[in-house]
């Protein structure tokens, strides 16, 4: 193991006992109101709209919006064990200033709720009703989706039920489309078993070492810490129950949506390989495959001024 990444295990592997051990127990599903909204100044200042809304089982979805809502749109759908801070380069980029951008933390994830069931996770309509649910409560008019890693396929669940006919265009980020064994990594395959393992001892360092292989190179220590934080409070049950799904291939989504597909995948990805993309390019006419190579599972956080200007340019042509 590389001595910087062994240090950095060692010193924070007791505190995501904590928290994995604290998110193992789902909670139910709190009352709210349907839509909530308030603003918060950020250090920059620049307001964020905080909101809330109920997807179509009663499960409450919390986002952030910013930026003239009258402006084209990006809606940013991040990946398993993650949240909405994984795009704060995004939100931050002043390449994307001129756009209207919405993140969520998807259920079972972040300050979402987390329901116990496996269903609620395993049937993509769920996935694809929360999409909807967010559209509707951030007011978008006709967005881009971003869907990173499990967020592909997420995007790809909300094509397959409400069609892309509101949607401007799709960027897929080193994007899960179809679970298959053959695109996704032996290393992919084997966190799914231990990230879900019922030994907390286990679950713990897998969880750690699940967020190290999204990188080709580690990020600051200080901000791994605070990414473990996220990581562990992503309920067991989220993998236990997509792993179930009756819904493994969003390709044919993704072949019928008339609009355009920008393919972003780091060569290095440890989890998702490069054929993932390819095959998305193979059966859409209107897509383009760019491949960074200095990232690894997270390009839009590990070259994210190159993200920022590709998704950018992407954007503004897709609103054409």
């Amino acid at each position: 193991m590389h001595h910087s990444r062994r240090t950095f295990l060692s010193g924070i592997a007791g505190f995501v006992a904590l928290a994995i051990g604290t998110a193992s127990v789902a909670p139910q599903v709190r009352a709210a109101p349907a839509a909530t909204a308030e603003t918060v100044l950020k250090e920059k200042g620049v307001a964020r709209e905080t909101f809330s809304v109920h997807s179509s089982d009663g499960t409450m979805l919390v986002g952030e919006a910013q930026g003239d809502p009258a402006a084209p749109e990006i809606l940013f759908i991040h990946g398993l064990r993650q949240s909405r801070l994984s795009w704060e380069k995004q939100f931050d980029d002043p390449a994307l200033k001129g756009f209207r951008i919405v993140s969520f933390d998807l259920r079972g994830h972040g300050d979402s709720d987390k329901p116990a069931s496996p269903d609620a996770y395993s049937d993509a309509d769920n996935w694809a009703d929360d999409v909807a649910a967010v559209i509707r409560a951030a007011k978008l008019r006709r967005p881009v989706l971003v869907g990173w890693s499990l967020g592909g396929y997420v995007a790809g669940a909300y094509l397959r039920k409400y069609g892309g006919s509101d949607i401007a265009g799709v960027n897929l980020v080193d994007a899960v489309t179809k679970l298959s064994a053959d695109l996704l990594t032996g290393e992919a395959a084997e966190f799914t078993r231990t990230t879900t393992s019922h030994d907390l001892a286990e679950r713990t360092a897998a969880t750690a070492d699940f967020l190290a292989a999204c990188f080709h190179r580690l990020p600051s220590d200080e901000e791994m810490q605070r990414m473990l934080v996220v990581n562990g409070m992503t309920a067991r049950v989220v993998n236990e129950g997509f792993v179930a799904t009756k819904t493994t291939d969003l390709e044919p989504a993704f072949k019928t949506y008339d609009g355009p597909i920008l393919l972003t995948h780091g060569v290095h990805d440890r989890l998702v390989r490069v054929a993932m993309s390819e095959r998305i390019k193979a059966i859409h006419p209107n897509s383009r495959l760019s491949l960074f190579s200095e990232s690894g599972h997270s390009p839009f956080y590990e070259e994210p001024v190159r993200y920022g200007r590709e998704l950018a340019e992407f954007v503004t042509v897709a609103n054409r």
